[in-house]
């Protein structure tokens, strides 16, 4: 299924998507699989075949560079916290975005290494995407100044009035800073929970006054956990299928990070939809998040998420951030032409 939209689409029914990952799972025979050493399984692996390995496929990708920019100065994350948020999620939050550069602060498996296949990708110049990843400047949008109802055209409204508050407004960085939308979970947003659970795109200067790339991700805890917080909440549609516990103790924030991670790694590839991405359409783009969509571990496709691990308290997670841990998709890693994360086993 897929929850995710980089830019304004609608997502392919989940019957065609199971059809296509059945289709590329005959063709491709299953090749080693080994759990991850000295960790305990998660507990859902033992739900699907343990032979199979599926990530991705390089004969029916074709991921290309289209002269575009990419974020190759250091890269800057400004937040607006639109609604009511408790502490302790925007703690998780932050936490996430500053472990992305912490190459020394995390052992291994760590969003640093994930972010690693990200700076593979580069410019026209050769220059690679950016390592440094650090938390900008915040601005709290409590008061709703845009309503409780968003449509994707008044996200753009909401971060003009952001960058032109009178009283502390973010400031303005085209070539570096890439500006977050987060929308509490009693907030509407066009198309969420319709297996949209965030997008990326890029400012009109006819409304914001600049282009700048953002992201609109919003916490689906209260609205739709088993649409935008899978697999630690499951849909209703899956008989049988037990959610796994979130590494922070919040579904719709644990869902989140991982959205968070998918928009971050494709605004900094594909900033203006002219860069990398597969298909002859930029307004229609299957982005380096999409391309992996689902799969956190080896082994994953279709409905197996792949090889994940458990901590000592039984939640479930892929990598370790700074004093934490979370559960990141995959990203698709050009140069070996398939799905890659630091939890890889071979």
């Amino acid at each position: 299924m897929s929850r995710w939209n980089s830019t304004n689409r609608r997502s392919p029914s989940p019957v065609t998507i199971l059809a296509a990952v059945l289709l590329l799972l005959s063709i491709h025979p299953s090749l080693s699989w080994r759990p991850w050493p000295h960790q305990k399984n998660n507990s859902t692996d033992l739900q699907f075949e343990t032979s199979k390995k599926y990530e991705g496929s390089s004969e029916f990708v074709k991921l290309r560079y289209h002269m575009g920019p990419v974020l190759t100065a250091n890269i800057t994350v400004h937040i607006i916290w639109y609604g009511t948020w408790p502490r302790a999620q925007k703690r998780i939050i932050r936490t996430f975005i500053n472990s992305i550069s912490a190459t020394a602060a995390a052992p291994p498996p760590s969003v640093s290494g994930w972010w690693k296949t990200v700076t593979q990708y580069t410019d026209q110049t050769g220059s690679n995407v950016s390592r440094t990843v650090r938390l900008g400047q915040e601005k709290n949008d409590r008061l709703l100044s845009h309503g409780k109802t968003l449509t994707r055209l008044s996200v753009q409204s909401v971060i003009k009035s952001a960058v032109n508050s009178k009283t502390k407004p973010l400031p303005v960085t085209p070539k570096s800073g890439v500006y977050l939308l987060l929308t509490a979970d009693d907030i509407h947003v066009q198309d969420f929970c319709q297996n949209v659970c965030g997008f990326h795109y890029f400012t009109f200067p006819s409304i914001v006054g600049y282009t700048l790339p953002y992201a609109w991700i919003g916490n689906s805890g209260r609205l739709c956990p088993g649409v935008c917080a899978y697999p630690f909440a499951v849909p209703d549609y899956i008989p049988g299928l037990k959610p796994v516990k979130s590494p922070n103790g919040d579904v719709g924030i644990d869902g989140m990070i991982s959205v968070i991670g998918h928009e971050m790694a494709e605004m900094a590839t594909n900033p203006l939809l002219n860069a990398w991405y597969a298909g002859g359409d930029p307004s229609f783009p299957v982005e380096i998040a999409d391309l992996c969509e689902g799969i956190y571990g080896t082994g994953g496709g279709g409905s197996y998420t792949g090889q994940m691990m458990n901590d000592g308290d039984g939640a479930t997670y892929n990598m370790n951030g700074i004093r934490r841990r979370f559960l990141v998709q995959w990203v698709w890693n050009h140069v070996v032409n398939y799905c890659s994360g630091p939890n890889a086993l071979d």
